[in-house]
């Protein structure tokens, strides 16, 4: 999955991230998101998208949870049921060029055929060949072209 977002906006803050949340039960699909904002820090960003991928696998898994509770007290309340075992990001964040050239944050996390994940709602098919569990961030702007 990755998650890009782009200005040309001099001194415009972007962010671009990938949440993912893998269940205890080795044997279920995860849940990886995407979320690309303005105006928001890579901390903010890569938190949200990391929220939503476990929200969308606390729903699945039937993990009953207060929706008005921080992200720190939602993680207690999964690190308390057993049913998600690790959540995590991976995001990148820029402001744009002062001379108004296009500036991109690109942020991917790519699965392996060991784990099993799902985007959105829908399971995704295993890659038929190996590959590992990778992550990347990256920003440039279009004078590095």
């Amino acid at each position: 999955m990755i998650s890009e977002n782009s200005t040309k906006e001099p001194h415009r803050l972007i962010a671009a991230g990938v949440g993912l949340a893998l269940p205890a039960d080795k044997s279920m699909y995860g849940y990886l998101s995407e979320h690309h904002s303005f105006g928001e820090t890579e901390e903010v960003a890569g938190e949200y998208a990391e929220e939503l991928a476990a929200e969308m696998l606390a729903t699945t898994l039937n993990v009953e949870f207060d929706a008005d509770l921080s992200w720190d007290e939602k993680k207690e309340v999964y690190r308390i049921s057993n049913k998600i075992v690790r959540t995590m990001n991976v995001t990148q964040s820029a402001v744009g060029d002062k001379r108004g050239l296009w500036t991109t944050v690109l942020s991917a996390r790519f699965s392996s055929n060991r784990t099993r994940l799902a985007g959105a709602v829908r399971p995704l098919a295993p890659p038929v060949f190996p590959l590992p569990l990778l992550h990347a961030s990256s920003l440039w702007t279009s004078e590095k072209w």
